[in-house]
């Protein structure tokens, strides 16, 4: 069968061949409802399919854009992506979605991968291992925005939370339940968004003069936070109150909870990062800190567009979200 090409649609359409790639990319400014729907008719009729391979060349745009997360089993990458692909959708690119795993020489491969295919342009949660390779891109101008961590010395846009001010948020609401024995676990701080949260974690403590007791915070990775959990129960003297560092963290958290037999909230008031589907359900339902992870990832993609359009940018800088407190029966009152 003959190829349907654009000349096709304009003769059944009954206009230009320009016409119908004003319409191909979305320049409606000139055009007149009827017109458009003839065209739309004509390509529906013709069962037509634009070469976007010529088109993109044509453009110098491939109309695709790259997204690599840390660990995509978090609730924050999932919503993060669901955002920026849900807008560059509404603006006719496609996403490529890839999963670091928090390992530098993966995210390097996928970076390399990407810029091979010739995406417009990256949203990245860096692991902050591949610092020569992000000031390579960005002294190419190539577009590109960070996501959740900042990288020091790297010049571009971050999308992060305010996670110094969530940590005082949650360690304030501790403290107006009367616990003064208030307990941090988290992965190791090898990224900024944990080394924020660890920073504002002793803050918060010297700020409500609750001392700073090193016994109470536990960094480690994800294979050992039962265990972490468990050392920090059988203290002498326990926390009353425990801030997790994400979700993922919290899994296991509520392993070493079931294993130890430890009553939540009566034994341990807890309070964790990232809304989670089942904070709800469980009994009792969990207290969290979400992030606005949606809107997140909306400005990342704003942002990125702006870059790939050329539009002229301001100075890179951070911009920060608000944490939200969520606050369910899993902490209890002391007072």
């Amino acid at each position: 069968m003959k190829k349907v090409t654009i000349q096709d649609v304009a003769h059944k359409a009954g206009v230009s061949k320009s016409t119908v790639s004003q319409y191909l990319n979305q320049r409606f400014e000139y055009m007149g409802v009827e017109t458009k729907e003839k065209i739309e008719i004509a390509i529906k009729e013709l069962n037509y399919q634009p070469n976007i391979l010529a088109r993109s060349l044509k453009q110098k745009k491939t109309l695709t854009v790259g997204i690599i997360v840390a660990n995509i089993l978090h609730h924050y990458s999932t919503q993060v992506c669901r955002a920026i692909e849900d807008f560059f959708q509404g603006h006719n690119y496609h996403v490529i979605i890839c999963n670091a795993d928090d390992n530098p020489e993966k995210e390097r491969k996928y970076i390399e991968m990407l810029r091979a295919k010739q995406v417009d342009g990256l949203i990245i949660v860096p692991t902050g291992e591949n610092r020569e390779l992000y000031k390579r891109l960005v002294a190419e101008n190539y577009p590109l925005v960070f996501m959740d961590r900042k990288v020091e010395g790297i010049n571009i846009n971050n999308v992060i939370l305010n996670n110094r001010l969530a940590v005082h948020a949650a360690v304030f609401h501790f403290v107006e339940h009367g616990h003064k024995k208030i307990a941090m676990i988290t992965r190791t701080p090898k990224v900024s968004v944990r080394e924020e949260r660890i920073k504002g974690y002793f803050e918060a403590l010297e700020h409500h003069f609750l001392g700073n007791d090193v016994e109470f915070l536990r960094t480690t990775e994800l294979e050992n936070i039962q265990h972490e959990f468990a050392r920090l129960m059988e203290l002498k003297s326990p926390p009353t109150a425990l801030l997790v560092g994400n979700d993922l963290v919290l899994m296991e958290v509520l392993k070493g909870v079931k294993k130890g037999r430890v009553a939540i909230p009566k034994q341990l008031s807890i309070l964790t990062f990232d809304e989670v589907n089942f904070a709800e359900l469980y009994d009792p339902p969990i207290s969290t800190i979400a992030q606005p992870a949606y809107e997140m990832g909306t400005k990342a993609a704003e942002l990125l567009l702006d870059q790939i359009n050329g539009k002229q940018m301001e100075e890179s800088r951070d911009y920060l979200f608000e944490g939200i407190l969520h606050i369910r029966e899993s902490i209890a009152s002391l007072k």
